[in-house]
């Protein structure tokens, strides 16, 4: 038997449903290979908002302190939670292919209609089955005075300020109430709450076969950079777990998250800034679309840019130039100012 390779994961469904995959990637390449279950700070606290933890990398350094004491060869992370700095030890070794990097609106279960929108004559306000036995509210829907047939009254659930930003942008009306938990945890609280609905991200719900009927895509809202991708990482100096996993990295992901994760970088992002982004390549060409939100979703800032494949490696760090003298700076000053 070769050198068995330890696999980090933290202990959700999700988390180890990602490991299990590069653990049978591996097995495609006659590696074998061991899950090594290890609890995060993020996992630990699931009531404070993750931008006010004040910690980046919250879901990885765990995983990364125990990578760099040799307790695992390698970890297994939603690209999405890793910082962009990667710790010092710590190398890239493979991106797995992207699945959707779409976000969705879950409704609560009392809303069947997976096509419902926010409007009086569709929106049933009835939900059955609070946490008092036999019992039932009315959930407090009131006509938007300026707009007539929206609602003023929707709460929507999420904790992440990205898409906090985006949705009190298009939706100035509604109130946010903050999710924390893995996605079986967020489900749960949904269906015990009486929001209108949570925010998720469609990859970790359709990965492991949780995704409700009444949920909505939301084409409209950017992902956050990486969104949908699954990272290995490993030691610098470990060569056999570096070529074990470049096997099966996927070249196209690992492309569009670099240039995704370069824009987040150039324009100093981190979770407490709603920072979007998203390359897709096609016919050819490789398409990015980036915005900066203010927190409380009253200015935007917007960036579209097109170059050929061949051209495209530097493109996360163009369009945030361009978007830092399109209004962007104006937005990160802002933030900045009301963090002091």
């Amino acid at each position: 038997m070769g050198k068995i390779i330890r696999i980090g994961t933290r202990e959700s469904q999700l988390a180890v449903w990602q490991a299990e995959q590069v653990k049978k990637l591996l097995a495609e390449n006659s590696v074998d290979a061991e899950l090594v279950y290890i609890k995060s700070e993020g996992d630990v606290d699931t009531v404070t908002p993750l931008y006010a933890l004040g910690v980046i990398g919250v879901f990885t350094k765990t995983l990364d302190a125990a990578l760099l004491d040799n307790r695992i060869d390698i970890a297994v992370h939603s690209m999405k939670d890793v910082p962009v700095q990667l710790a010092q030890g710590i190398k890239q070794a493979a991106v797995l292919k992207r699945g959707s990097h779409k976000d969705i609106l879950v409704l609560h279960p009392g809303l069947s209609d997976r096509n419902t929108p926010f409007t009086i004559e569709h929106v049933s306000i009835t939900i059955e089955g609070s946490k008092k036995k036999d019992s039932s509210w009315t959930l407090p829907l009131r006509e938007h005075p300026g707009k007539p047939g929206e609602l003023e009254d929707v709460v929507i659930a999420t904790s992440s300020i990205r898409r906090i930003a985006q949705w009190l942008n298009r939706y100035p009306q509604h109130k946010i109430e903050n999710l924390r938990g893995n996605v079986n945890t967020r489900l749960r609280k949904l269906k015990e709450s009486i929001w209108h609905g949570a925010i998720f991200a469609a990859a970790g719900l359709e990965r492991i076969n949780l995704r409700p009927e009444n949920s909505i895509d939301l084409d409209w809202m950017l992902p956050a950079p990486a969104q949908g991708a699954i990272m290995v990482v490993c030691r610098e100096d470990d060569a056999f777990a570096l070529e074990s996993c470049q096997s099966f990295n996927h070249e196209e992901t690992s492309l569009c998250t670099k240039i995704e994760r370069d824009f987040l970088s150039a324009l100093m992002g981190g979770c407490s800034t709603p920072i979007s982004a998203l390359a897709e390549v096609k016919k050819g060409e490789v398409h990015f679309k980036g915005n900066i939100v203010s927190p409380g979703g009253i200015g935007v800032a917007d960036i579209g840019v097109r170059l050929p494949l061949a051209d495209s490696s530097n493109i996360g760090f163009i369009a945030a130039e361009k978007i830092l003298s399109n209004g962007g700076q104006e937005i990160i000053d802002r933030i900045r100012n009301a963090a002091k």
